[in-house]
This record gives C-alpha cells, structure tokens and sequence, in this order.
C-alpha cells in the first residue's frame, strides 16, 4: 500500500532550529561576516517557514571532515541552519571560505554550498553562493562554467556593509540556479 506524498512543511522547524544554528562561526571570529537573504516562492511572495543549511570550507579551502582528501582540519564546523522569519529573511554568519581542489589543475572558487526546505517541495534544492570579489575565479570555476553566463548572478552574493546579500528565489522571475546531485 502506498502513502501519499509529503513536503517539508508547514512543521519544518520541529526539531531542526537550534539556537546556535545560524554561527557556523562564534562572535568575534576575525573575518567574519553575516550573509542574509530572503527566500521567495514562485510568485515572488515571501516564504516565512523556510529553512537555509549551508556547508563550506574553512578559510583555508578544509573541512572539519574524514572525506576532506588533505586531511580533516578539526575545530571548524563549517555547517549552518538558519529558519527564514516572518518576513523570509533568514542569516548566517560565518566566514569566506577558502578556494577548494577541483579536477585537474583548476582550484573551485570560494562558495558556500546551500540547501533549501520549504513548504510545498517534496525535498530540497540545492545552490552555491560565490563571492564577488573573486570575479577571476568565479570566471574559471568548473561549476559555475556550467551555469549558463545570463544566469550565473542568481548565484552571486551582492556585498553589504557587513556582509552579503543572496536573496533565494524558488521559481519564475530571476530563479536561482539550483543543481541537480
């Protein structure tokens, strides 16, 4: 017997919100940076019960992980959960990650790598933010090249006075460019 189909919401943050969820850094971190977005649907209505995760590199370019290749470096989380608020917004603070090895000779630019839930999606969809002060090795990034050019701002943070701005849209107008694991 089958089931039916289930989202991620409207009980998304039952259990998956904790208090330090958002500081893949602690306060005080030099470097460190906060980057806030807003999460939109289809319609370009706000979604106020999404959730951000994201994942990314020390500033060195290593993870806190048995699978880093150089050797797990210990003492960084890397790892992030930030629920959007009644208004869609939602932050993360941490770092600039550092470049990471790519195939071949060609390093991946710093990005942080970000899955998103939301209601009415039956799993989540995953993007990248780059930075755009490292305009040269976004231009050379193996994955980023596979985003066709007219797109690849959707996946591009916009620098603040503390921080970066990288506003999610689900569908329609301006979509993210999500990719497909």
């Amino acid at each position: 017997m089958s089931t039916p189909s289930q989202t991620v919401g409207p009980y998304l943050t039952i259990g998956l919100i904790w208090p330090d969820g958002p500081n893949v850094v602690p306060d005080g971190t030099p470097g460190a940076v906060w980057i806030r977005g807003t999460v939109f649907d289809g319609a370009g209505e706000i979604v106020p019960d999404a959730l951000i995760e994201t994942w990314q590199a020390d500033p060195d370019g290593r993870f806190d992980h048995p699978d880093d290749p150089r050797g797990a470096v210990t003492g960084f989380r890397g790892f992030g959960r930030a629920p959007t608020d009644e208004d869609g917004n939602y932050a993360i603070h941490t770092v600039i990650p550092g470049a990471l090895p790519g195939t071949g000779s060609q390093d991946e630019a710093p990005h942080i790598d970000v899955s998103v839930f939301a209601r009415g999606m039956l799993g989540r969809v995953v993007t990248r933010i780059y930075f755009p002060e490292y305009a040269e090795a976004n231009a050379a990034d193996p994955v980023l090249l596979t985003v066709p050019e007219d797109r690849r701002a959707t996946v591009v943070a916009v620098r603040t006075d503390d921080g970066y701005r990288f506003d999610v849209r689900l569908q329609g107008e301006g979509e993210t460019v999500f990719f497909d694991l």
